[in-house]
């Protein structure tokens, strides 16, 4: 029988941060003058929130007494397969808008990353992560399409 259990740290919710933090931060250092467009305080807010609370609650899961895990084994795959599915297409969006930028592709580089936050916290039944994943959602998408008006 498959362990549905990762324990009190998930070094697969670790690992998945890792990755889809690697074109964010080349993207940092390519583009650090672009400035934030978006003037909705609450929403960048709201991003900012999301973001770090999906991030630490991707590996931590902040709640005493709570380990990783999943219901069963068809959620592990879902998981897994699906996370796999998602960072493959995050890495190849983020290679095509290294090549050429548009507002499609950074619109789809803001929903790829709320995708697999509300994945891992529907799998892992983690319900303060899809809590976060919704929150962060709202506010990058919102973000991002403010700064992408013409």
């Amino acid at each position: 029988m498959l362990a549905l259990r990762f324990g009190p740290i998930n070094v697969f919710g670790i690992i998945i941060v890792i990755i889809m933090m690697i074109p964010n931060i080349i993207f940092a250092r390519r583009f650090d003058k672009d400035k934030n467009k978006c003037g909705n305080i609450a929403m960048l807010a709201a991003e900012q929130i999301g973001r770090y609370a999906s991030i630490t609650l991707m590996f931590i899961p902040l709640v005493a007494g709570l380990k990783f895990g999943f219901r069963n084994e068809a959620m592990f795959l879902v998981y897994a397969f699906g996370n796999t599915g998602l960072l493959l297409a995050y890495i190849l969006n983020w290679w095509s808008y290294f090549r050429k930028q548009s507002p499609k592709k950074t619109i789809i580089l803001a929903v790829i990353p709320t995708c697999i936050f509300l994945l891992s916290g529907i799998t892992l039944m983690h319900w303060l992560l899809v809590l976060a994943a919704v929150l962060f959602g709202i506010g990058h998408i919102y973000v991002t399409k403010q700064n992408n008006k013409a």
